[in-house]
């Protein structure tokens, strides 16, 4: 049995994101985290609209390195709210508006794409749930929504 498939012809040349050469093939660029200053600093917009960037995922860990590691999330730690809020309160505040944020960025992208045929992974921002959420044998419900 012989197979055959048509390799697109890419350009090489200067000025080709090899990332975007990406979608030609099929293939959707994703990035494994997201960071509050990627979403207000415009480099999460930078990457949708230059290398584009078709999904974005996150996990608690990832998270954890970005609210430990900077004063990104300072707004949302020393704000009233938190106070009374536990840990994984304060965590999911924090998750959450930043998910939202990016599927608001990736949303706005592809409403400019009216009418063109979108993959499947097109506009898709996400994060792992907790392991204190994920149950073996069980669906696990996420508690994002947009």
């Amino acid at each position: 049995m012989t197979t055959t498939t048509t390799i697109p012809n890419i350009a090489t040349g200067e000025g080709t994101n090899p990332l975007k050469a990406l979608l030609t093939y099929g293939q959707s660029p994703w990035m494994d985290y997201i960071r509050r200053d990627l979403l207000t600093g415009g480099g999460l917009k930078k990457y949708i609209d230059s290398d584009g960037l078709r999904g974005m995922t996150s996990n608690p860990a990832i998270f954890e390195k970005a609210i430990t590691g900077s004063n990104l999330y300072n707004d949302v730690l020393t704000s009233p709210d938190a106070k009374n809020l536990d840990a994984n309160g304060v965590f999911e505040k924090i998750a959450i508006r930043d998910v939202q944020d990016a599927c608001g960025l990736r949303k706005n992208r592809d409403s400019r794409c009216a009418g063109c045929v979108r993959h499947l992974q097109a506009s898709v921002c996400g994060i792992e749930a907790a392991r204190r959420l994920r149950q073996p044998g069980s669906l696990t419900v996420s508690w994002f929504r947009y």
